[in-house]
């Protein structure tokens, strides 16, 4: 990593901080000795402006619609790799060889289904309890099952925690969903793909064989692909500053399972299904247009733009072709779905939304696929936390791998009552 010196003058005095340069992106002023220097912090609400760590895992640029998975675009490794192949890639570094994903594959393979007394830990939830709910519980109840891979100074502790929950939270998905509408849990099999799995465990039922679709098994795996790691976001973070405390695995995926469960997060695609249905009608697009170009009106269109993507996202020109896949496969016809086709077609080529990029974003396509392959809205972050596992897990491993990481500690700007004394009681 390429190094500097940077003058910062402040108060009269002026102190040199050192630049760093990564292999891509904005260089880095490293603030460490700030305070030691100059008696003052930072202030940056949202950390937009601050590196909160070095990573090696995902980049992103903005400006230009590029995301990198450990520097492969995005656009290739969905169109031509499957989903444990990314995991693989974004855990050690490297695509595999056909023997190592052969035995990667075996691994997460054999480790799908959970310990039994789960099913009666599923019990203790009401029948309407979000999906979202069960699975901030039920992943960190993991780690109360198993002991044997909880110790973070050890890696091997640390891959067969990974693997577990690569592996396991799928399951737990399914089985909230399952829970969720009355019906019995469905086991996983050995000889199915990843997301031909997922898909048996959410859809099959006892009484009758499940034939899984190919076309939508391949859409899964590619949805799961676009939303495996996502650089420094607030469920990441979330992660990462829990993991900085010693923390077990389970609890620190936990913690950003319950991170992602935020509307401005995880549940933007459930919002643009909600927006979809309050136009109701192509036909009333127009009107909804013309009030999401008024700065007076409160109403916002759900899945344009992107706040660190000012171009194209490039998830969303995948999940675009990918959601045509799936509608012409099952042959759908909603209203809803007709009207996002309809207001994506005036927008992609309405002159306000060009000049200020608010292109369609993924949200605005995975929900309509999602919809459209019988999943409920409310399952929606759930199928995103189990595509975000693995990069969580990877940025996690990596933060414990870095010998210079240190215990998360923000400051702050104090902006309360100065000291002042107590008077008991009595005397007020």
């Amino acid at each position: 990593m390429a190094e500097s010196k940077g003058s910062f003058t402040i108060g009269g005095k002026t102190i040199d901080l050192p630049v760093k340069d990564g292999t891509m992106g904005p260089s880095v002023v490293d603030i460490r000795n700030l305070y030691s220097e100059t008696e003052m912090f930072t202030f940056d609400p949202g950390f937009t402006s601050t590196a909160s760590c070095e990573s090696k895992i995902t980049f992103i640029d903005g400006d230009e619609g590029v995301l990198l998975y450990r520097g492969y675009p995005i656009e290739q490794l969905a169109e031509h790799g499957d989903f444990l192949e990314t995991c693989y890639l974004l855990l050690y570094g490297e695509l595999p060889s056909a023997a190592e994903k052969a035995n990667f594959d075996y691994r997460i393979t054999r480790h799908t289904m959970v310990h039994e007394q789960m099913a009666r830990f599923f019990q203790g939830f009401r029948r309407d309890a979000h999906p979202m709910a069960v699975m901030v519980a039920s992943v960190g109840a993991l780690s109360a099952f198993y002991h044997d891979s909880t110790n973070i100074v050890d890696p091997v502790e640390r891959m067969v925690a990974s693997t577990r929950m690569i592996a396991k939270i799928p399951t737990l998905a399914a089985m909230a969903y399952k829970y969720s509408i009355g019906q019995p849990f469905v086991y996983p099999k050995n000889d199915l793909d990843y997301t031909s799995n997922f898909l048996r465990m959410c859809f099959a039922v006892p009484c009758e064989e499940y034939k899984v679709n190919p076309v939508l098994s391949r859409a899964l795996d590619r949805i799961f692909i676009l939303h495996a790691d996502h650089e420094q976001n607030a469920s990441t973070s979330t992660v990462r500053l829990s993991g900085s405390s010693g923390a077990n695995p389970f609890a620190c995926i936990a913690a950003g399972i319950a991170s992602l469960w935020g509307p401005a997060h995880g549940g933007a695609n459930e919002a643009v299904l909600k927006m979809l249905a309050e136009i109701g009608t192509p036909d009333r697009i127009p009107q909804f247009i013309a009030r999401a170009k008024d700065k007076n009106d409160p109403f916002r269109l759900m899945g344009f733009g992107h706040r660190v993507y000012k171009n194209y996202d490039p998830r969303a020109k995948i999940m675009q072709r990918t959601t045509r896949e799936v509608l012409n496969e099952l042959g759908v016809k909603d209203d809803l779905l007709d009207v996002a086709l309809e207001l994506e077609r005036i927008a992609l080529s309405d002159d306000y939304f060009i000049e200020k990029k608010l292109y369609p974003n993924i949200d605005f396509y995975s929900g309509i696929t999602l919809k459209a392959m019988n999943f409920p809205v409310a399952m929606f972050t759930v199928l995103f936390a189990v595509a975000r596992t693995v990069g969580w897990i990877a940025q996690w491993k990596e933060m414990i791998e870095d010998t210079g990481s240190k215990i998360g500690r923000p400051r702050q700007l104090y902006t309360g009552e100065k000291r002042r004394d107590y008077v008991p009681m009595s005397k007020r």
